[in-house]
């Protein structure tokens, strides 16, 4: 039974992991999976999953998501960019993210997540560049903001991801060890 609760858990991780890249809350599913199995699994079957992990795997998620937010909104409103822009910015994220998850780029493994976060990254831009426009700013200003959207994306996510990817193995070798 051991063995089919690690395994399960070492499949389910990098689904959650996945969804980081896509913009949806991944993380928060790893701090979910380690926090189910430190309160739910019985003290003979030691996962090597506690409370202090559990904390620690906390604490990577709330530093990924401070750190997302923070490159995110930093590219575009240290260009000056409105709130309606940054909010489509996000808005055009995640639409850019699960598309880019459908189309895909023929690259073999993982040709799906590099193009979930391009066109993650087009997204923003796109998004920021539209609520700019709708702002009433001209065309030049508009695209040096959508500019900084989209590197703001691309940086927050990959440090997000690195905080997932850490928070990812430290649990699939918690199970197994």
């Amino acid at each position: 039974m051991n063995y089919l609760i690690a395994s399960f858990i070492s499949v389910l991780a990098p689904v959650f992991w996945i969804g980081t890249i896509l913009g949806l809350p991944g993380n928060w599913g790893l701090v979910a999976i380690a926090g189910t199995l430190a309160y739910f699994a019985p003290t003979a079957v030691h996962y090597h999953v506690d409370f202090t992990s559990v904390f620690g795997m906390l604490i990577l998620a709330i530093v990924g998501e401070v750190v997302e937010f923070v490159a995110g909104a930093a590219g575009a409103s240290q260009l000056g960019g409105s709130k309606r822009g940054t909010m489509l910015a996000i808005a055009g994220s995640v639409v850019g993210s699960i598309a880019g998850m459908f189309v895909g780029i023929p690259v073999p493994v993982v040709g799906s997540l590099l193009a979930a976060l391009l066109f993650g990254g087009t997204g923003a831009f796109a998004g920021a560049v539209v609520g700019e426009r709708w702002a009433g700013k001209d065309w030049r200003v508009s695209l040096q903001i959508g500019w900084g959207a989209l590197w703001g994306k691309l940086l927050g996510t990959v440090l997000k991801t690195v905080c997932g990817t850490v928070m990812m193995v430290l649990l699939i070798v918690a199970v197994w060890i």
